[in-house]
């Protein structure tokens, strides 16, 4: 089972906002997932993101290998 840290798109038209989810890299983007760690609002300004650390590197450490977008998020937010 290859997991991924991706993100899942919620809201209405034009106007989306990301979950933060770990899901099997087999599932659809807005399908089952794992377990949520966060979220990722690009709407507003400044941007708003919340994500659990220590769920972050929990998942990393047992092998989850997070998306670019993902990658960038947890970088800018000194997680990874």
């Amino acid at each position: 089972m290859a997991v991924k840290i991706r993100l899942r798109r919620m809201g209405a038209k034009k106007s989306p906002f990301y979950r933060i989810v770990v899901a099997d890299s087999r599932y659809p983007r807005d399908g089952r997932f794992i377990e949520e760690i966060g979220y990722y609002n690009p709407m507003v300004e400044p941007y708003l993101v919340k994500i659990d650390a220590e769920k972050a590197k929990k998942w990393i450490l047992n092998g989850a290998q997070p998306t670019d977008t993902v990658k960038a998020l947890l970088k800018k937010h000194a997680i990874i």
